[in-house]
């Protein structure tokens, strides 16, 4: 992708936050770790109801107040057909808000939520006994 230099004025205390952010997530480099940070701002902003949290893979767009990851609805959504009251009765306990926010997201990125379906639809019960062979049972 196509990069831009930018020159920005930073004010001291915001300076000192994302540095403190930067060091608590180990990023290293400066520049990769304000990208993201503008990356999640944006699609916060895009998609409301639409937060970011840290996991083992990485940070992930969650459903605020929920846990349920956004591919995780969508995946949902298309297994229905993409029929709304399917996607309702599957999660009964959403607002219309809630499953609105998580299918805008959807819309303004579906590449990125693509590809976390295909990565999830890769780990199979019998994947995960090949690939992690701490979780086969002890015959």
């Amino acid at each position: 992708m196509p990069t831009k230099t930018k020159s920005i004025r930073v004010p001291d205390d915001l300076l000192r936050e994302i540095d403190a952010e930067l060091q608590r997530c180990g990023t290293a480099e400066w520049s990769a770790g304000v990208i993201e940070l503008l990356h999640e701002a944006i699609s916060m902003r895009r998609a409301p109801g639409i937060v970011f949290a840290d996991s083992p893979s990485g940070r992930r767009a969650v459903l605020a107040g929920t846990g349920l990851e956004v591919w995780e609805i969508v995946s949902t959504w298309l297994a229905a057909d993409r029929e709304p009251d399917r996607l309702r009765q599957a999660y009964d306990w959403l607002t219309e808000p809630q499953i609105r926010a998580a299918l805008a997201y959807y819309d303004l990125y579906p590449a990125e939520v693509d590809a976390r379906i295909a990565r999830e639809t890769h780990w199979t019960v019998d994947r995960v006994g090949t690939d992690i062979p701490s979780t086969s049972s002890l015959s």
